[in-house]
């Protein structure tokens, strides 16, 4: 991936974590739960296209930002919380190289393939 791509992904992981210190989370909380969006990976115990969809689901920023928007609105520091950890999660995945998947292979991401191609 460019890299400039991969610093602007970087330092949407780093806002994400400055926003969970401005919503005076602990510090450790935010560390404590940022792999949590990977539950989405158990649709891949079914298929890959369930997989793909419940992966997604928990990696897409959109739907981050919108559980962020929920959460500000309704004044649910809670929900809010969530959203900036489903976006952060989003941008530290993309950093690495990891993007949204298709249903056909866990490696074949809307960045490319991971690793080798099957």
């Amino acid at each position: 991936m460019n890299f400039q791509i991969k610093l602007e992904e970087l330092a949407q992981f780093i806002f994400a974590y400055l926003l969970t210190l401005h919503l005076e989370h602990s510090w450790w909380l935010f560390w404590a739960v940022i792999l949590l969006p990977d539950i989405g990976m158990i649709g891949y115990a079914i298929n890959t296209r369930i997989g793909a969809i419940t992966y997604n689901l928990f990696h897409h920023k959109g739907i981050a930002l919108i559980v962020a928007a929920i959460g500000f609105y309704t004044l649910n520091d809670w929900v809010l919380f969530s959203g900036i950890i489903l976006f952060g999660h989003s941008a530290m995945d993309r950093f690495m190289g990891y993007g949204l998947k298709y249903p056909d292979s866990f490696q074949h991401t809307h960045l490319g393939y991971i690793g080798k191609k099957e």
